[in-house]
């Protein structure tokens, strides 16, 4: 029995990143040995366990046949004979088929280590195609470590786009990979990438067809949709936004690309299909309520956002009211830094000041100062009937929250 540290923590310790997860291949061993050993079995799919004291997980060598069609297709076998170059091999990249024994020696038999130096994402076998997650993944490696992706992997990439791959990916696992995207310090790498090899357009059209869609040049000196999107995603990743900021950021302006050709640039009630095309892209690929929720108020209120200076204060009393802002103020933070990135992402914005969130933040805090308890008791010694009573106490307590907005903004 051997044991091995392998994959990803042997990539980004050879990076000089931080290692958070360790995770170990067992070359020569059985299951009924590890169990004696006072290994722990949790894999389902293959045998794994958790080590009895650090609880980190190992994994029997093992190799894989494809049998059906999408990435679960898979026969795994495992055997005491399987060598750790066969399991490497299995792996998807180069770069995360490197392994180290414990004398610390480093075995890289995909010649990984030179793709990491040379900054090159390259399959290690024609057995990539069999696994369509593996689109995404290369894609989100290419936004995390910024490297390019080998000129023979984007063609077979495209190859597996072709020929449906793509389309036997299950909603959940695209979403956690383009979660886990979004998270990367540069988000734009991945979506550009999948753009390229034709997955983009199948796992998520409502982006791609943004690309080529003109905007006014006197908002957007960036003019093309796709490319502000892809800029203000950026944004929101540089200032280490949460996940459902940055999605909001990324769909806010999906109604643009439905836009009719003879009306561009302008894109007159883009905000409402924005909401439409969010909301069927959250049914399509399960997007948890957090992020759905808020992406559907940023497509909604983006452009009154952005007019803040404008709008009177019954407008902004109706509008805290419609995004929930008195019952969840961290959320409402959320939906302007989302709203200010859609303004900081283009060119020459980025050190802007964007004074709508300081408008919109004092306006809630003197629509707070209204005491609505009071107001509601004062009401109740009338003789209205509970119907009216109610309509009267919204209405006072919405009147009262106006004046004071009004005090505060002039």
């Amino acid at each position: 029995m051997k044991i091995y540290l392998v994959g990803g923590s042997v990539r980004d310790e050879l990076l000089g990143l931080t290692v958070k997860d360790h995770d170990y291949v067992v070359v020569g061993s059985t299951p009924e040995a590890m169990i004696q050993l006072g290994y722990r079995p949790v894999g389902k799919d293959f045998p794994v366990f958790l080590h009895p004291q650090t609880h980190e997980q190992y994994a029997l060598a093992r190799t894989e046949r494809k049998v059906s069609h999408g990435y679960k297709g898979f026969d795994v076998y495992t055997s005491p004979k399987i060598t750790l170059q066969e399991d490497l091999a299995r792996r998807d990249l180069t770069i995360n088929a490197l392994a180290k024994d414990e004398d610390g020696n480093i075995i890289d038999p995909f010649n990984g280590i030179a793709d990491l130096e040379a900054g090159l994402l390259r399959h290690i076998s024609p057995a990539f195609s069999e696994d369509p997650v593996r689109i995404l993944r290369t894609a989100r490696f290419a936004a995390r470590f910024g490297f390019q992706i080998a000129p023979e992997t984007l063609a077979l990439m495209k190859e597996m786009v072709h020929n449906g791959e793509v389309d036997a990916l299950v909603p959940e696992r695209v979403w956690q990979e383009i979660a886990r995207g979004l998270m990367e310090n540069h988000p734009s790498r991945m979506f550009y990438m999948l753009r390229e090899c034709g997955a983009l357009a199948r796992i998520m059209p409502e982006v791609n067809v943004l690309f080529g869609v003109p905007q006014p040049p006197k908002h957007h000196p960036e003019i093309d949709t796709g490319v502000h999107i892809m800029m203000a995603i950026d944004h929101a990743a540089s200032k280490n936004y949460s996940l459902p900021v940055r999605f909001a950021t990324l769909t806010h302006d999906f109604g643009k690309g439905s836009t009719p050709p003879e009306e561009w640039p302008r894109h007159i009630g883009h905000e409402a299909r924005s909401v439409q095309l969010t909301q069927d892209l959250c049914e399509r690929i399960k997007i948890p309520k957090d992020e759905r929720n808020l992406a559907l108020l940023v497509a909604k209120f983006h452009g009154d956002v952005h007019r803040a200076g404008e709008l009177k204060p019954a407008t902004i009393a109706n509008m805290l009211q419609v995004v929930d802002a008195y019952r969840k103020p961290a959320r409402f933070k959320e939906f302007l830094l989302a709203c200010s990135c859609d303004f900081h992402g283009r060119p020459g914005y980025a050190q802007k000041p964007y004074p709508q969130s300081e408008r919109l933040n004092n306006a809630l805090t003197a629509a707070n100062r209204v005491n609505a308890g009071e107001i509601a008791a004062s009401l109740n010694k009338t003789e209205l009937h509970s119907t009216d009573l109610s309509t009267a106490i919204n209405t006072k307590i919405r009147e009262a929250r106006i004046a004071s907005i009004k005090t505060q903004l002039t």
